[in-house]
Order: structure tokens, then C-alpha cells, then sequence
């Protein structure tokens, strides 16, 4: 591996999170939060020198070609820097006592998990609070798509970085050139973010709320500055605009450029995007009659508000919560259960396994039982009327082994902290899926509080892995990986 050159895109990329934690020491400042401003200040002045001299001694590197193992070690080591570094204003602050936490909380909102440590959010500093939602923000893109969109000279090896960091089983080329592609798919994440920041404004938030509340929603990701998340504002226009927009976070964001160069044709061919939005609207009808028949609601519209908003944020593993869904009927719970397996398209800021390796494997589930009728038969499985390769089909069916059986050991690690099925599966659903709350005590009123150290460090690796799609994360922990090619 080029040593060097990874420390110098690792450099680069410490150097934009710290030039973003500009912005919450500008808040800490304007509401004269000193004890905020000093911990956002001091780990900007410690860098500058390092980042320096890591500069100045790796520069001669930039231009070499990172291969696939570079890109799959210096995206680990990323997120892993990125969250140590972004902890600092929180433990330097006293906001949260413990490293472990705050590293915790850390990388929970740069791997848009939106899991939290914290039992009373509303005592944070407003400074805090901030840092905590754009961490989300920068996480969901991905603070490596946010790199190579901003320093050209990543161009040459930046496709590995975006392959090793994306989301979805496969990277999209918008434009010829990566760096083009990064760029536009972080201005419509901009654009659709200030939409959303101006639609919550109008429904009655402040500019605060609603810029944090539309980081977590954009990003998939959960934090909110309130204590009982999206459920203090008792507002129908303010929970239909964030299940909306959690909708469309959810969605491939490749598709967001089709429309806007007139390529409506793609849309509708789109086999994952026709998916996504069925199950959406199922689920949230499912959940509508339920509580109907339970009379958990008054009304089907409220019913229907209820349902749309809690079915989007688990299926699009944003979160957010309005209500207390744990005391639902046991029926809608175990359909939000179900959203926790699947998440967002590929290309989208969603975690999960994704819609279009479920689509995939159900379709060759279905190619294997015509197999068996006609065993001569020839039959191709096909997305977007395309023809999908064997070699896809393997990446996925692998992918989908890996995710179960992480799923699997990380039950069983939160298990031996002696807590019951329940809170240990979802625990492992919540985390591994970048979703948050789960269930039981880990409920959407419960936090992760109560969890042991050594846990809270093995699910900030299980969050990380989620966020990364297992592959990027184990394969650094392979013994070929490390061997001289």
C-alpha cells in the first residue's frame, strides 16, 4: 500500500472536518458559550500543526494512483479519524464526561445511525447540539464524496475512494469524471437540504430546528435537538414534510440528476426506485388500518400521518420518531421490525441491506423455482431490463451472508452484557442497519446509555461497518489483504 499517500488524503480530509467545526465554534461564540468555544478551538489549533507537517511531508505522493487496497484502508481509517477527531468537542467540553461515549455519539452521527448516549438532549449547548446534527449532514454523502468533490487532485485515484465509501452494491459515473460526479451529487444534496429547511420554517420551527431537523432527515440520520425527536411539534404539515423528504433521502440520488437533465424515461424503468416506494406505501397502509382497528388514532388521516412517518424513517433507517411506536399493536410493530431488514435504494444516504439486493435475491429465488419446473430452461435475471451479471449476483448473495452473520455476533456481544433477546437483536438491527431505535430497551424514548464500555466500542464498529456495506471494513481485517502482491 502507498503509506504516504493515504496519510496525505487522510490529512486532507481531517482538515475539512476541522474547517466544519468552524461553524459550531462561530455558534459557540455568537451565544457566548465559552466552554463550547474553547472545546471546538483546541482541537482546530493541535491539527493545524500536524496536518502541516503530514502535508508537507507526504505532498510529493499526491498524484500516484490509490489502488482498491488503498481505498479500502484509507475509508476505514477515515471514519475512524474523522469520529476520534469530531468526540474532542464534546469530551474537551464536558458535554458528555466519557471518551467512549462521545466517540459513541460521534460516530453515530457521521455513520447517520442517530443512536445517542444522551438522556437530556435540550441541556446541550446550542453549539453542541449543532455539531451533533452536522455531523449526520457530513456523514450522509460521505464526508470521502465530500474529498474528492472539493480537491480535484484525488481525481486520479478517486474512484477507489468512492467505490470503498458509497453506498449500494455499485458506484454510478454520472459524468466522466469523479470529481464532476461527487460535486453534483453533493449540490443536490445541498439544494434538496435548504428545500427542506425552508419548508420547516414555514410550517413554524426556527431556522435552528429546522436546518438540524433537515441534516438528520437528508442525511438518514436521526438527531434532533429535541428530547422526544420529531414528536414535540405536534404539526401534521411539519410530519408530512419530514417523511417526504425522508422519501426522497431514501431514494438513489443518481436518479435526482436523470430528472433534472429530462431523462424521465429512466425513472420509470428504474426497477429498485418502483420497489422502494410499494413497500413504502404497504407498510404505511398496513400500519394504517391496524391502528384503526385498535383505535390507537381517531381518525385514518392521522392514522395514515402516524404510520407514513414511522414507516419512512425505519425503512429509510432515518430514525426520527413522533410517537411511542413500542406500545403500538403488535401487528404494526412487527411490519416496522420487517422495514429494519431492507433500508434505502443503493445511492442513497440510507443504510439497511438495501432495495435492490432484496429485489435481486427474490428474483433469483423466483429464477430458481422455474429452474426446477424447467430444468433446460434458460433464464436471465434482469433489473431496469437490463441483464444482471453472474458476478454481481455473487457480490450481493455475499454481501447478504456477511450482513446476517454481523448481524448474528453483534446480538450475541450485546447479549453477554446479560439483556434479553429482544433488546439485543434489534440493538444489532439498529446499529448494523444505521437505524437507531429499536425496540424493547432500546426503544424510540430509550437511549444506549446503559450499555457497558466494551460494547458501546464494538457497536461504534458495528455502526461503522453498516455505513461502509461489511465488505470495505472486514476485508482490511483479511489475512490477504496485508500480503505483497
Amino acid at each position: 500500500m502507498k503509506g504516504k499517500l493515504i496519510i496525505h488524503v487522510l490529512t486532507i480530509l481531517l482538515l475539512v472536518v476541522a474547517a466544519f467545526m468552524l461553524i459550531p465554534l462561530g455558534i459557540a461564540l455568537y451565544y457566548g458559550e465559552t466552554d463550547s468555544f474553547k472545546a471546538f478551538l483546541y482541537p482546530i489549533l493541535a491539527l493545524l500543526p500536524l496536518a502541516a507537517v503530514s502535508y508537507g511531508t507526504t505532498r510529493s505522493n499526491r498524484t500516484k494512483i490509490l489502488t482498491p487496497r488503498d481505498g479500502f484502508m484509507l475509508v476505514t481509517l477515515s471514519w475512524v479519524a474523522a469520529s476520534a477527531l469530531g468526540a474532542l468537542p464534546f469530551y474537551i467540553s464536558g458535554t458528555i464526561p466519557s471518551y467512549t461515549d462521545a466517540y459513541f455519539e460521534t460516530m453515530s452521527g457521521f455513520t447517520t445511525t442517530g443512536a445517542s448516549i444522551l438522556k437530556t438532549i435540550e441541556n446541550l449547548p446550542y453549539s453542541m447540539l449543532f455539531w451533533r446534527s452536522l455531523t449526520h449532514w457530513l456523514g450522509g454523502m460521505g464526508i470521502v464524496v465530500l474529498t474528492v468533490a472539493i480537491f480535484p487532485l484525488l481525481g486520479i485515484g478517486g474512484m477507489q475512494l468512492l467505490k470503498a465509501e458509497a453506498p449500494g452494491p455499485s458506484v454510478d459515473k454520472i459524468t466522466p469524471k469523479i470529481t464532476h460526479t461527487a460535486k453534483i451529487l453533493w449540490f443536490i444534496y445541498l439544494g434538496l437540504t435548504i428545500v427542506e429547511t425552508i419548508l420547516l420554517m414555514l410550517g413554524g420551527m426556527n431556522l435552528f430546528d429546522s436546518l438540524t431537523h433537515a441534516f438528520g432527515t437528508m442525511a438518514t440520520g436521526g438527531f434532533s435537538p429535541k428530547n422526544t425527536s420529531v414528536g414535540n411539534y405536534n404539526s401534521p404539515f411539519i410530519h408530512w414534510v419530514i417523511t417526504i423528504f425522508m422519501v426522497m433521502a431514501g431514494l438513489n440520488f443518481a436518479l435526482y440528476f436523470k430528472l433534472l437533465t429530462g431523462r424521465i424515461k429512466d425513472l420509470l424503468l428504474d426497477t429498485e426506485m418502483k420497489a422502494y416506494l410499494a413497500i413504502f406505501a404497504a407498510a404505511s397502509l398496513a400500519i394504517t388500518v391496524s391502528l384503526l382497528k385498535h383505535d390507537v388514532f381517531d381518525s385514518f388521516w392521522t392514522s395514515l400521518q402516524y404510520a407514513a412517518f414511522q414507516v419512512a424513517s425505519i425503512l429509510t433507517t432515518t430514525g426520527y420518531a413522533t410517537t411511542n411506536y413500542d406500545l403500538w399493536p403488535e401487528f404494526s410493530k412487527v411490519i416496522l421490525f420487517l422495514m429494519m431488514f431492507i433500508g434505502g435504494c443503493a445511492g442513497s444516504t440510507g443504510g439497511g441491506m438495501k432495495v435492490v439486493r432484496i429485489v435481486t435475491l427474490f428474483k433469483l429465488s423466483l429464477r430458481e423455482l422455474k429452474r426446477l419446473v424447467h430444468p433446460r430452461g434458460v433464464f436471465h435475471l434482469r433489473l431496469n431490463k437490463m441483464v444482471v451479471r453472474k458476478d454481481i449476483i455473487s457480490v450481493i448473495t455475499g454481501f447478504v451472508f456477511l450482513y446476517i452473520f454481523s448481524l448474528l455476533v453483534t446480538t450475541v456481544v450485546v447479549a453477554t452484557g446479560g439483556y434479553d433477546v429482544l433488546t439485543s437483536f434489534s440493538t444489532a438491527l439498529a446499529t448494523v442497519g444505521n437505524i437507531g431505535p429499536g425496540f424493547n430497551m432500546v426503544g424510540p424514548t430509550m437511549n444506549y446509555s446503559f450499555f457497558q464500555g466494551g460494547i458501546k466500542w464494538f457497536l461504534s464498529l458495528a455502526m461503522m461497518m453498516g455505513r461502509l456495506e461489511i465488505y470495505t471494513v472486514l476485508v482490511v481485517f483479511t489475512p490477504w489483504f496485508w500480503k505483497k502482491q
